[in-house]
């Protein structure tokens, strides 16, 4: 009930001002989760040891203020971000729009965040509970090296993050995406990965890098993106960001500018992550996003390959009781199919999925 209500609510707020009143009832422990230990549940990954597959997506945590309160809501890992070298206030409001009749998000924020200092010193002063924590880093927009702004980014955050993300697929900083060409893609995983490297031993060791692709790739970017990810040694693609594709919208505000997130993406960017999946192999981990909102979603993203799962958009509509739903979900769906392990289903529909086409 008070999920419900607090759900009412915040809808009835601007989006932003919804999302700001979010962060601080989390920040003041106004809801968690006690959710059982399943072991069915644990994910090894990447030399790292997630309690469930289900993770907050960078976007809702952009500046490290509630990543324990996020792991307390039931996630097994938790994302934030995106953060960039300097503080910037992204692009003008109105800049975030719901599309309530599609279960759906636009936004144009453009990497709003307080930057590296304000978030570093934020997680170095946090509380250590359980759970897995991520650093999303980006490149300013006004950045004279891009590719130096994500350098910066994880020789900041390596000493002090489970894992590394570099998010080069947003559709809001201009010219963003172009670091996903196989020859830009190459200098910027070789500089990071070196970075990384150099990291070693200032705190925990090897700090895992994953890169965030967007979901509106053709066959030949999701060759190449994968052959420059194994070619770097990188340990894991986030697939994927949110799409400029409009295909089938009813809302009123379908025609706003920046990327759509929520259940309008959820088969394109599950096609993509199983053509990913068949590109890379078996091995490297990959965590499957956009459009998940239930236990049947999360565990479909497993099925066509993913190892993790990430939402957020679906937190908007359903609320925050919906991550430990689809955990517990997760847990009811192993014990009817008689699993050791969730991810004894990964990639039991990958081909389906990899068989898909990608024009809506």
């Amino acid at each position: 009930m008070f999920d419900a209500l607090g759900r009412r609510l915040l809808l009835q707020l601007p989006p932003e001002a919804a999302h700001k009143l979010s962060l601080r009832a989390l920040s003041a422990g106004v809801v968690r989760a006690n959710l059982p230990h399943d072991p069915r549940l644990v994910v090894k990954r990447s030399g790292l040891t997630f309690a469930n597959p289900l993770g907050m997506a960078a976007g809702y945590d952009k500046n490290a203020e509630v990543p324990g309160a996020l792991l307390g809501l039931g996630f097994g890992f938790a994302e934030i971000g995106t953060i960039t070298p300097r503080a910037q206030p992204g692009n003008a409001a109105p800049r975030v729009f719901r599309l309530p009749e599609d279960g759906g998000v636009i936004n144009r924020l453009g990497f709003n965040n307080e930057g590296h200092a304000a978030a570093r010193q934020r997680l170095a002063n946090r509380r250590k509970t359980p759970g897995v924590i991520g650093v999303n880093v980006g490149a300013n927009k006004d950045s004279d090296d891009r590719v130096g702004d994500y350098v910066a980014g994880v020789e900041t955050f390596a000493p002090l993050a489970d894992y590394l993300t570099v998010n080069v697929s947003s559709p809001n900083t201009p010219g963003l995406r172009d670091l996903q060409a196989a020859d830009a893609l190459r200098e910027l995983l070789s500089r990071v990965v070196a970075a990384r490297d150099a990291t070693q031993g200032v705190g925990s060791g090897r700090v895992p890098i994953f890169l965030k692709v967007a979901p509106d790739l053709d066959e030949t970017e999701i060759s190449a993106i994968a052959r420059e990810a194994l070619r770097a040694d990188v340990d894991g693609l986030v697939v994927s960001n949110t799409t400029l594709q409009r295909t089938g919208l009813r809302s009123a505000a379908r025609s706003e500018a920046g990327g759509l997130s929520g259940k309008p993406l959820f088969a394109r960017s599950t096609a993509v992550l199983a053509r990913m999946r068949k590109a890379v192999g078996p091995e490297m981990t990959l965590v499957g996003v956009g459009g998940v909102d239930s236990t049947e979603t999360a565990a479909e993203k497993i099925r066509a390959g993913a190892d993790l799962v990430q939402l957020y958009t679906g937190m908007i509509y359903l609320g925050s009781c919906l991550p430990s739903r689809i955990v517990r979900g997760l847990g009811q769906l192993a014990a009817r199919e008689g699993l050791n392990s969730i991810l004894d289903i990964r990639d039991s529909t990958v081909d389906r999925w990899a068989a898909r086409p990608l024009a809506d």
